[in-house]
């Protein structure tokens, strides 16, 4: 289940009603071409209902209608190929279906045309009549559905929602913003998202990917840090389901003081949150961190505190005088191979009065107490602050391979914003 909600891929089991919509017109798109036959019959079945109420089920026909032994064998599949496997798996179900009720005279048509197509779908699945190998094989028969492919079809699907709604002017999915969205540069975005197509598709740019409907939240941000322009590449770094939604400021030292204890009590319970530091000297730098800050005070199986916590969706950033994402390493391929992965942070760390003393090891993540806090650690510490939210220091840590944040290492902060969001 972790890693279909979290692959980086196209979604299947997605977070939003717009990725929702996305995946099944993906689906109905790809069956247009690669299932012809059978999309065909399915249209004549549906009736008055139309075949998108029964594509929008399809993650279920897979997920809770297949049988357990034919279940198992497409997740072995979907471990070993990806996400392609799911998308095949659908369009065999629709090859099946359609080789079991084309004559009149079958129970699948009696029960299509007596309670409907998506019922008989579902009754279909759970009876499955061919064997788990016989599914796949039809599956993985279908010719010329690559990876690339519903790529293609699913960002051009992706797209084309997200422009309509654009141009429409309906509200963000699941944003809590009771404003609507600025038609005024509704042009100017839907170029955007023709670059992000662009982008997506194979060019490359070394500039952060344009984003589309998620720029609009970042409107209701009055920061004293970041104008406008930094903003929007802030946004652009941050992983797509989350500029869905609306930030919102928690925590800041201009209005709630320079306090460790007040930043905890403010901040601790959001998940994730967004830090972002001006220092005296103005230089800019910040992190995404993915798990709320609380996990500090959760123990191990044997009651110890665990020093480091968090994940590998943790980033940081620096917008001034360097502007830099710097993700976290074991994300980083390299040379076109696999994910180069490293060893998990809990392996590589000790406590000793409270202090962190890092070992070595490319996973530290995030580390508080009641004296500080510290985000990316090994051989160094990336950003740590103190007890007071007003000195730091900063340096090249082995989890993010970054380099020093600002040019001295020590810094002095001016202000500290910490962004929570809205519904996440």
């Amino acid at each position: 289940m972790a890693s279909l909600v979290a692959s980086k891929e196209k979604m299947f089991i997605t977070q939003t009603k717009l990725l929702n919509e996305v995946t099944w017109k993906t689906v109905m798109q790809i069956a247009k071409k690669h299932a012809k036959s059978a999309a065909q019959h399915l249209l004549r079945l549906s009736g008055a209902i139309g075949p998108e109420r029964i594509y929008a089920d399809w993650q279920w026909w897979i997920l809770a209608a297949l049988p357990f032994p034919h279940l198992v064998r497409v997740l072995d599949c979907f471990f070993h190929e990806g996400l392609k496997v799911f998308y095949r798996v659908a369009l065999a179900i629709l090859i099946l279906f359609h080789k079991h009720s084309t004559n009149q005279n079958s129970e699948w048509y009696a029960e299509a045309t007596k309670n409907g197509v998506d019922h008989a779908i579902d009754k279909f699945c759970r009876n499955m009549p061919a064997s788990p190998t016989k599914l796949l094989r039809t599956a993985f028969s279908i010719r010329a559905l690559s990876s690339q492919y519903i790529s293609r079809v699913f960002i051009k699907t992706e797209m084309t929602l997200k422009s309509k709604q654009v141009i429409t002017g309906n509200r963000l999915v699941r944003s809590r913003s009771s404003d609507n969205l600025p038609t005024s540069q509704s042009q100017v975005n839907i170029q955007m998202m023709s670059h992000t197509l662009t982008i997506r598709e194979g060019s490359h740019s070394p500039g952060p990917r344009a984003l589309s409907m998620g720029v609009y939240p970042i409107q209701a941000i009055k920061s004293q840090i970041l104008d406008h322009s930094e903003l929007f590449t802030l946004w652009s770094w941050l992983p797509v389901r989350i500029t869905m939604y609306q930030p919102v400021l928690l925590y800041t030292t201009e209005e709630h003081g320079c306090s460790l204890t007040t930043f905890y009590v403010r901040v601790e319970h959001h998940e994730p949150t967004l830090l972002m530091i001006k220092t005296c000297n103005n230089e800019v730098f910040g992190a995404y961190c993915s798990t709320r800050w609380f996990e500090r005070n959760q123990k191990d199986e044997r009651g110890n505190r665990q020093a480091y916590f968090g994940t590998g969706e943790t980033f940081l950033f620096s917008l001034y005088p360097e502007r830099a994402k710097y993700p976290w390493v074991g994300c980083s391929a390299g040379d076109g191979k696999e994910d180069q992965r490293v060893a998990h942070g809990s392996e590589l760390f000790m406590a000793a009065d409270s202090k962190m003393i890092t070992i070595g090891g490319g996973s530290l993540f995030m580390a508080a107490d009641n004296s500080m806090i510290t985000i990316g650690g090994g051989d160094g510490q990336a950003i740590w602050m103190d007890e007071n939210i007003r000195y730091g220091k900063t340096d090249r840590c082995s989890t993010f391979n970054n380099p020093p944040l600002c040019p001295s290492g020590d810094f002095e902060i001016r202000v500290l914003e910490v962004y929570g969001f809205a519904g996440a």
